[in-house]
């Protein structure tokens, strides 16, 4: 398989409505001064995706510079050791930068220098989209900013290191938990400030309208390879599709060609310490007098979605040994396919992810992201439950270069 298929070949879906409503989740909840840049962002995004031009620099750009396609790997020493349904793995780790995030930072960067944005901002958690974000402005010289909570810096310092090397000039965050959730805001401080010549890449399906359907759009190339690389590969589609959820960009660019066909889709999301421990970033709860934390609908960050909150409704700490998906909200596209049980939700603690992880490395040679493990981890758990003649492709968004230092850390001495 040599071609790219067309980012805007799209299964029959048409959500979401005009105003970024997915059912009634998403839409625009933000400062008066940022609607019309929102407004600048849609229509741009509106005609270059339907722009010839633009559509050939970047999937020129997705096979030479990016790697795509990426393969779809068959995990045979895994599969046959768990018995069961066999595992294939889509190979977001083998692009360039490391993982799936470069899809949307390359084409959203490339958007922005249309617009003739010369000065780029962005929130990472587990840096690989900060390191995707500085990827693209260093190939299109674009000046880059990237807000990162204190927290996620120490526990990614190779990602940070990386952005610095590739000219990004990273800004610590030390409010709130110190995370994800707080770069954002201050990713969003700094657009409100800045609006006249700055681009916002947000790094996830989330956000205000058009930014959900934008990353989805672009992220979307993962499942439409991945749908014709089993046909292709096998013969048929995948009984089930699994990802990991964070914000969501990994998941529905996985999920989305597969949306119209009889296809079992799940993400998995942080369990940490255990749903009932108040340490987890677990949106798809029902609210209980055991849960500290629940994920309830809210609006958070630009969105009206399903959010982490407490007993007060407050947005609640969260924790994952990923950072990459220690995150409160959830996309909005994620919580409509969720109510209407087109999507299913499960949950994997740090314990069964940092499992899977040292299972992959051994079986089959591959060090995965901690966010990747998390879809391995309930791979591992399914398999053994299904026949050998099923198929469950995972979707591997990102490699674990950047997790060794946590991984080492959580490793017994000798």
């Amino acid at each position: 398989m040599g071609k790219i298929v067309s980012t805007t070949a799209f299964a029959d879906y048409s959500m979401p409505d005009e105003q970024g409503r997915f059912g009634k989740y998403g839409g625009r909840f933000v400062p008066e001064t940022l609607v019309p840049a929102l407004d600048d962002v849609t229509s741009a995004y509106l005609e270059f995706k339907e722009d010839p031009s633009f559509r050939a620099e970047y999937e020129y750009l997705l096979r030479t510079y990016v790697g795509r396609p990426s393969p779809v790997t068959h995990a045979k020493r895994l599969s046959d050791h768990l018995g069961g349904a066999q595992i294939y793995l889509k190979r977001e780790d083998l692009l360039h930068t490391g993982a799936h995030k470069i899809n949307n930072a390359l084409g959203q960067a490339l958007i922005a220098k249309r617009m003739g944005k010369k000065r780029i901002i962005a929130e990472t958690g587990a840096g690989q989209h900060g390191v995707a974000t500085a990827t693209a402005c260093a190939l299109l010289g674009l000046d880059c900013i990237i807000y990162m909570g204190t927290v996620d810096m120490a526990r990614q310092e190779p990602n940070v290191f990386r952005m610095r090397l590739l000219g990004a000039d990273v800004r610590p965050v030390s409010s709130g938990t110190k995370t994800l959730k707080d770069a954002v805001n201050e990713a969003i401080r700094d657009w409100v400030t800045n609006v006249g010549d700055t681009y916002y890449i947000i790094g996830s399906a989330l956000g205000p309208h058009p930014y959900p359907v934008m990353c989805r759009d672009f992220q979307s190339v993962i499942g439409i390879e991945a749908r014709e690389q089993m046909l292709e590969r096998v013969g048929r589609l995948p009984d089930e599709v699994l990802a990991c959820v964070g914000g969501g960009s990994n998941a529905i660019g996985a999920f989305f060609a597969f949306l119209a066909d009889p296809v079992r889709l799940v993400g998995v999301e942080a369990g940490g310490l255990g749903v009932t421990s108040g340490k987890h970033a677990i949106r798809f709860t029902d609210p209980g007098p055991e849960r500290k934390i629940s994920g309830k609908l809210g609006v958070f960050q630009g969105m009206k979605t399903r959010v982490l909150q407490n007993a007060d409704g407050q947005i609640a700490e969260t924790h994952s040994v990923s950072a990459g998906l220690d995150y409160a909200g959830i996309g909005p596209e994620h919580v409509y396919l969720h109510d209407i049980d087109r999507v299913h939700f499960t949950s994997v603690t740090d314990d069964e992810a940092m499992a899977a992880f040292h299972t992959l490395c051994r079986m089959e040679g591959i060090i995965p992201a901690l966010e990747s493990s998390h879809a391995v981890a309930e791979a591992i758990k399914r398999a053994p439950t299904m026949a050998a003649s099923q198929i469950l492709l995972v979707n591997l968004s990102g490699r674990g270069d950047k997790d060794l230092n946590t991984v080492m850390s959580a490793m017994p001495s000798a």
